[in-house]
């Protein structure tokens, strides 16, 4: 079934809201639902429209993956409790790690994030709390993507044909499926969101194993977390639709203390874009980036090359993996 896209010019924000909230509500009944909340724009913008919707009977995890970027289980907890909403951080960076071992295929790698998310994680979480719906922030882009066989998106299932219900014992509800990534802030900005969390740099749902060339090892994402929060402060006041450090897998030749080493290479990417579909790399100045560079090589003693990304999307995508 074809989806009808909603454009972000188009959207009347109070009547998608209030319709979404009727929708949910019908669905879930008097029942429970859950959700999982990564800290990213459409995790965040559907769990305030969740929560408008059922209350308390919508609960809300974040699954600390071992993944994320730094701080950011407890940095998504203290912001939503400022909002009134409960998180509750469920422990399953072993679950992860063990999924991954081994993989070194990028789409191998997602579908193990997307199996171990929605066979083990969330199955476990549904029988406990009794809920029978799945509540999450699948939007447009993701369909297109994995349809199209560009990447698969961990969380598109019935348009390649997987029932949720039958996969893994719950229903999924969408209701911000027919928006891309400037509707989903215009519904954010609309449900009262601060513009911190709406106005956010996307961030991928495989989250820094996205960033990892290679297999996704403790020691792997270690490296590239520290990269990620240096990029991040360095382009914060950047006019860019995101901006991400990649990890790549083979060791480059370089030097400290004047003796050769072999290392690790960061690459940085920044790209210009409205809703992701395409994209054209910033032109960032030469003294930004010498600056990141430096501050890469000096706080991440493992890495002895930066290099940054000219490619637009497409042929490059804003991922790596």
């Amino acid at each position: 079934m074809k989806i009808k896209e909603i454009k972000a010019k188009n959207i009347n924000t109070k009547k998608f809201i209030e319709e979404k909230v009727q929708e949910i509500r019908q669905a879930v009944g008097d029942g429970l639902a859950i959700n999982a909340l990564s800290g990213g724009v459409d995790s965040c913008v559907v769990t305030a429209l969740g929560h408008k919707a059922l209350g308390n009977r919508l609960k809300t995890y974040f699954i600390d993956n071992g993944i994320m970027r730094e701080g950011e289980p407890a940095k998504v907890k203290a912001a939503f409790k400022k909002m009134g909403i409960h998180v509750e951080v469920v422990d399953a960076v072993q679950d992860f790690f063990d999924a991954l071992k081994g993989i070194t295929d990028p789409e191998e790698k997602r579908e193990a994030i997307t199996q171990t998310f929605y066979k083990k994680i969330f199955a476990d979480l549904v029988i406990q709390s009794g809920a029978k719906y799945l509540l999450q922030g699948t939007i447009l882009t993701d369909v297109d993507e994995t349809v199209a066989g560009i990447k698969r998106q961990h969380n598109v299932f019935e348009q390649l044909g997987i029932d949720p219900q039958v996969a893994f014992g719950y229903k999924i509800l969408e209701p911000l499926i027919q928006l891309r990534k400037d509707g989903v802030r215009k519904a954010g900005r609309g449900l009262g969101l601060p513009e911190e969390i709406f106005n956010r740099i996307p961030f991928p749902g495989p989250a820094l194993a996205a960033r990892v060339i290679g297999e996704v090892t403790p020691e792997k994402i270690a490296i590239v977390r520290k990269a990620t929060a240096i990029v991040e402060a360095q382009l914060k006041g950047i006019k860019a639709f995101q901006y991400l450090a990649i990890l790549h897998n083979d060791r480059v030749t370089g030097m400290r203390d004047n003796k050769r080493v072999f290392g690790n290479q960061i690459e940085i990417r920044c790209w210009n874009s409205l809703d992701a579909r395409k994209a054209s790399p910033t032109r960032l100045s030469f003294n930004v980036l010498d600056k990141m560079a430096a501050k890469i090589t000096k706080a991440i003693p493992e890495v002895v090359s930066v290099t940054y990304n000219i490619t637009t999307k497409p042929t490059s995508t804003i991922e790596a993996v």
